[in-house]
């Protein structure tokens, strides 16, 4: 039996896949079967765990054209609340592993709707990103992209992305300069980009192309990346309200440049998938060995 738990946070929707209760492999046709919103259950992205390394527990994040992420956000802000909802996480602060390095979630609500997540240090190192050409700190760069050149600024919060400040952001926008950008030769592991408008020293909007996934109302590490672009730039202080089409997220970026965000989460359903889907499924994942 193939049971799931579904949430969203800011309407960036996950599915998470519990292996203790789901003997599936998460191989990429498996995840884009399920995450397809028309023939599957439907969502950005998958989470699968938990897993468990010297007592603490891990995530892997899978985008929904199965590839897996290095780090998400309001992936690890939902992971976290199913920790704490199925009673594998007791306290008000933990660590959990992902791809991306280990991130500290702390529980600011008895239902765990409210969660502040320390991301870790955001570097703009062209190394760390990356992005190809001499190593250097991204910041302020022209980049070509199709027939326009745009000032770009770059960074990684455990998994890559590319910051463009614009003097009005659109759904319009992103949508024509993400599979651009997220493909741009620029970037050997793809990236992700957010177009930003500063509206004053303590608040950002974005509107955002997530790499494997295309155009999203919300993320955590956009959120931050886009942050802390601004507040490099000079553009904010280092508390940022970033506005999204799917709703507001804090961040806080400290001294010592570790980022602080905090978000809701909202569940949305369980569900056991009928059998017609369970064998579709275990036919594909079968199939990719």
């Amino acid at each position: 039996m193939i049971t799931f738990s579904k949430y969203h946070a800011l309407g960036n929707d996950y599915l998470v896949i519990d292996p203790r209760k789901t003997d599936l492999p998460m191989t990429p046709e498996v995840v884009r079967a399920i995450c397809d919103r028309h023939h599957g259950v439907g969502s950005d992205g998958v989470l699968y765990g938990p897993t468990y390394t010297e007592g603490e527990p891990g995530v892997r994040i899978f985008n929904p054209d199965g590839g897996e992420a290095e780090k998400s956000g309001n992936g690890v802000r939902i992971f976290a609340r199913y920790l704490v909802d199925e009673g594998y996480e007791r306290s008000g602060s933990f660590v959990l592993r992902t791809a991306g390095g280990p991130v500290k979630i702390e529980v600011l609500d008895s239902q765990a709707s409210l969660i502040r997540v320390d991301m870790g240090r955001i570097t703009f190192d062209s190394e760390l990103i990356p992005v190809r050409g001499p190593k250097r700190e991204v910041i302020d760069e022209p980049l070509r992209i199709g027939d326009e050149t745009y000032r770009v600024t770059c960074a990684s919060i455990g998994n890559p992305h590319c910051v463009i400040p614009v003097d009005a952001v659109s759904k319009d926008m992103v949508m024509r300069l993400g599979p651009l950008v997220e493909n741009h030769e620029a970037f050997p592991n793809r990236i992700n980009l957010q177009i930003m408008k500063a509206i004053d020293a303590a608040n950002i909007e974005i509107e955002i192309w997530e790499r494997g996934a295309g155009y999203t109302l919300a993320s955590g590490s956009s959120s931050c990346a886009a942050a802390c672009a601004a507040h490099r730039l000079g553009l904010t202080g280092p508390q940022v309200t970033v506005h999204m089409p799917g709703g507001t997220i804090q961040v806080s970026i400290a001294t010592d440049g570790h980022v602080f965000m905090t978000g809701t989460v909202t569940p949305v359903m369980r569900g056991v998938l009928l059998r017609s889907m369970e064998e579709m499924l275990r036919k594909l994942s079968l199939a990719s060995f």
